[in-house]
């Protein structure tokens, strides 16, 4: 019998490792060819690797949340013949694989860690089968509300042990409670005090290591918060005239029109104003000290998907119309979604929108997707009244939640961006008018 060595292959160019996000097999399994092995992700994109023979899974070199490096050995497979090959890695395609027992690495066993012990938590003591019992068999009752005699160490075991105090006999000075009555109300195997139903302790614990997606989320969020002071500003904007708009237009789509959301407006209102503020598209490279300023417009859109918090890219949103971005925020999110978005539409925005659509509050602070410098939040639409010089009236109203970074993006400028917006928005023929 030989052995074949699967290693890491180069999942894109430039990328060095990937995580392991996935097994889908283990020591002992019989795999056949083209089954899928394992996924690794890299750049929020995961990749699965299959089986390119038939044989019997001997070795796995990695766990779960582990990064390997490319062409580093991932799994060794026992397949029929005396030599073995090894893929993802040219150069020794023609090797044949060493035996597992010369490079399996030994894992110890798990210790089982013992549970920690109850605080001054006594064994009870055995009782001599002649001796008479010390305490009555069963416990003096008290009124519901007597607070019952006892020291603060043996209130916190009771505590513990669930045990209601209530229901032991103290022998001590006034029918004080020691741990010796403890100790003789458990060796009389009486049972704790019935908790009532939906109140019972709970002192279960999970530990969830924290891999693929959600690690890949948990990095962008500490380098972003680590390094970009933000500032955030709130307004709120009267959208009632363009949700009237909107309500029209998605009343008079064609059939293969997607359906308007408030986030197209909101992408072409963006796209006027960051061409009168061009620092604002924009990204940081904080360690060469170098701010980037894009032309073309490549607008994230933060997406909540089963994997976690995904940003597809709507790219060039300054040469789409109103329609045009309704349709491939549709695409995008979907694709994101179900995992099908390719690597190129997960990156390169210059600026991101992030809206958690009925359930964004009434303010957020958004952090900003590192490198950019702004990042715009959407925040739930709620009917109020608003004094209009003569009286109250029903009015539509929307706070946007902005957060720039101040060390590119002063407050005034961020007002100034912002305000651009909020006019744009409550006056929603302006978006439509050229120049």
């Amino acid at each position: 019998m030989g052995e074949f060595v699967i290693k890491m292959p180069d999942v894109g160019e430039g990328v060095a490792e990937a995580e392991l996000v996935e097994w889908h097999v283990k020591p002992g399994d019989p795999v056949r060819e083209d089954m899928v092995l394992a996924a690794v992700m890299t750049d929020k994109a995961t990749v699965e690797i299959p089986s390119p023979v038939d044989g019997t899974v001997l070795w796995l070199g990695a766990e779960v949340g582990d990064t390997v490096a490319v062409k580093a050995p991932l799994l060794r497979i026992q397949i029929a013949g005396e030599s073995g090959q090894v893929t993802g890695d040219d150069e020794a395609a023609a090797e044949p694989a060493p035996k597992a027992e010369a490079v399996e690495p030994t894992r110890a066993e798990p210790v089982q860690q013992q549970p920690a012990q109850v605080r001054q938590n006594r064994a009870p003591p055995a009782e001599p089968a002649a001796a008479e019992p010390k305490h009555a068999e069963r416990p003096v009752p008290r009124e519901p509300a007597e607070r019952p005699l006892a020291s603060p160490a043996v209130r916190l075991r009771a505590q513990e042990a669930g045990i209601d105090l209530r229901q032991v006999t103290g022998t001590g000075p006034a029918g004080r409670i020691g741990h010796d009555d403890l100790d003789q109300f458990l060796a009389r195997g009486v049972q704790p005090a019935a908790v009532p139903a939906g109140l019972a302790r709970k002192t279960a614990t999970e530990e969830i290591k924290v891999t693929g997606m959600r690690r890949r989320i948990a990095e962008k969020m500490r380098l972003s918060a680590s390094r970009i002071p933000h500032i955030t500003y709130v307004e709120e904007v009267d959208v009632t005239d363009l949700e009237d708009l909107r309500t029209t237009m998605n009343n008079g789509r064609k059939p293969d029109q997607a359906k308007l959301t408030i986030l197209p407006f909101l992408m072409r209102a963006m796209v006027r104003t960051l061409a009168e503020q061009p620092d604002v598209n924009a990204t940081f490279d904080d360690d060469a000290g170098i701010v980037t300023r894009y032309g073309a417009v490549h607008i994230g859109i933060a997406t909540q998907t089963p994997a976690g918090l995904i940003v597809p890219v709507v790219r060039h949103a300054e040469a789409r119309s109103i329609w045009d971005s309704a349709t491939e925020l549709t695409r995008l999110a979907e694709a994101a979604r179900n995992g099908t978005a390719a690597r190129e539409e997960l990156s390169g925005s210059t600026i991101t929108i992030t809206s958690l659509g009925a359930l964004g509050g009434i303010v957020t602070t958004p952090i900003i997707n590192h490198p950019e410098v702004a990042i715009v939040g959407v925040n739930k639409i709620a009917t109020r009244p608003v004094w209009d010089g003569t009286q109250f009236i029903p009015r539509k109203i929307m706070n946007l939640s902005s957060s720039f970074d101040h060390r590119i993006v002063d407050g005034w400028n961020a007002a100034i961006f912002v305000q651009r917006i909020k006019t744009l928005l409550e006056t929603p023929a302006l978006i439509f008018i050229e120049g």
